[in-house]
């Protein structure tokens, strides 16, 4: 991503993906989308962004260390 609009529509974007807890931006360049939620269609929001963004790649996937939402 090489502008701040870039960056800020693929955090918009990503944000509103269902089962998504919290979105940031990482990397040198603040150019990676770290997407961290439960039941997330990794496919669809790579997709999304590459749709609306022009570009994107999945680089992994993993499960949680641990539960990052308080239970009511």
């Amino acid at each position: 991503m090489n502008c701040d609009k870039c960056r800020s529509n693929a955090l918009k974007i990503a944000a509103k993906v269902s089962g998504v807890i919290s979105v940031a931006l990482e990397g040198e360049d603040k150019d990676k989308v770290v997407v961290i939620g439960d039941t997330v269609d990794a496919a669809g929001l790579t997709a999304s962004l590459r749709k609306k963004n022009g570009y994107a790649s999945l680089e992994s996937v993993r499960r949680s260390e641990g539960k990052t939402r308080k239970e009511k």
